[in-house]
């Protein structure tokens, strides 16, 4: 995802209501999320749909690693050598 411009990716929600259009626009090509503001404070995020779907691989990633590390701590793991030969053995079948 692309870094975020303070000066052109935080507009407040009146604002953001008389121009989505060019809003939406804006998003999609510079794959940047925009921060609405309502009385001053961010209320929501707007994300260009590939970037959104991107994000969320990542997280499901992360949480897959984390849970792998503690299977590992766990014990639970199994040995490089012994995955190859289950590997193996499922794919002769």
């Amino acid at each position: 995802m692309a870094r975020l411009r303070l000066d052109q990716d935080i507009q407040p929600l009146s604002e953001f209501r008389s121009s989505v259009a060019s809003y939406i626009r804006q998003i999609n090509e510079t794959r940047r999320p925009l921060v609405i503001t309502q009385h001053g404070k961010g209320v929501a995020v707007l994300l260009d749909v590939a970037e959104y779907e991107a994000m969320q691989e990542k997280i499901e990633l992360l949480e897959e690693l984390r849970t792998s590390e503690a299977q590992l701590a766990s014990g639970a793991g199994v040995s490089n050598e012994d995955a190859r030969s289950l590997l193996l053995a499922r794919l002769k079948k």
